[in-house]
């Protein structure tokens, strides 16, 4: 796969078959398009060319709210979209000037000039240009003129649940792993470096993997204490890991940090990918260590049972 980081330094393809979105989190939805779009592709013998955006639209249009996380770096997305075989993809900068684009002008100098879309496959309710003006009905009307087709995917439902990237970060907030996996239609994971903590896990009996996230606008799952996998290198190991702020021990900086079962190595700098399986339990605070040694063997062992 190809990626573009600019516009200009994309070259018009001969037969594009497009779509465009933010795609965080390339769920079960975006999947189903990006299906359509290959199926497409491969019936005219043409190129995929996906259009994203970054950073996120809602963080230049309404930098106020800052409650806004994400299911995907720019990094995993890429990664994500490369495992769909997507040949092309092109992202575009998100900045003010852009978000004053009119649908029309996205069209025209977008769409054709830069690109020559031969077909265009949209999801549900897709909008685009200045105030999301643009729409399906407009791509439509456009489509004879610059000699281009669209189709729409329609909404895709799990259990007669709408599929969302907003729907997947509100599981995620309540530690609903099952939701979350289920309109992901993959384990969640945060991946990071491995830095020194204060090795209280060590004392304990359970020595941890402090791991700093590669984005701060990586979205965190829910305080706890949850069943992973840890890939390391090309290895997975098993594994239980804490998000929470260490209230047994009065502590006050939020941590990730996970244990990795069966595991001895010092790996400082190094990168761990996580895999979240299952919420053992909500973080609590305990009368003492000891008191919160006997609850990590019950957390290790309801772990395990869970990852056998």
């Amino acid at each position: 796969m190809k990626i573009y980081h600019s516009i200009d330094d994309f070259n018009r393809l001969a037969t594009a078959v497009v779509t465009s979105g933010t795609f965080d989190g390339v769920h079960l939805g975006h999947q189903k398009i990006l299906a359509r779009l290959k199926a497409v592709a491969e019936k005219i013998n043409g190129e995929t060319v996906v259009i994203t955006y970054w950073p996120h639209p809602r963080l230049l249009l309404k930098p106020e709210d800052t409650s806004l996380k994400l299911l995907n770096t720019f990094e995993e997305k890429a990664a994500l979209l490369k495992e769909q075989g997507i040949h092309h993809l092109l992202r575009i900068p998100f900045t003010k000037e852009f978000s004053q684009l009119s649908s029309k002008e996205f069209i025209a100098s977008i769409l054709i000039e830069r690109i020559d879309t031969k077909k265009l496959v949209i999801g549900y309710d897709h909008r685009f240009g200045n105030n999301r003006e643009g729409s399906f009905e407009q791509l439509k009307l456009s489509g004879p003129a610059y000699g281009f087709d669209v189709e729409e995917i329609e909404r895709q439902d799990i259990d007669h649940v709408a599929i969302s990237s907003s729907k997947i970060r509100k599981a995620l907030e309540e530690a609903d792993l099952v939701t979350a996996t289920q309109l992901l239609g993959r384990k969640y994971s945060l991946s990071g470096q491995v830095t020194r903590g204060d090795r209280l896990g060590r004392v304990l009996g359970y020595p941890t993997a402090n791991i700093d996230l590669d984005s701060r606008l990586k979205l965190i799952p829910s305080d706890g204490i949850y069943a992973v996998t840890v890939q390391y290198g090309h290895l997975i190991y098993k594994g239980m890991l804490y998000i929470g702020n260490r209230p047994t021990v009065n502590g006050t900086k939020k941590v990730i940090e996970v244990n990795i079962f069966d595991f001895n190595k010092e790996i400082y700098g190094e990168m761990l990918t996580v895999y979240f399986h299952q919420l053992i339990r909500l973080d609590s605070k305990f009368n003492d260590l000891e008191e919160l040694k006997q609850q990590l063997a019950k957390d290790k062992e309801a772990s395990l049972l869970l990852l056998d």
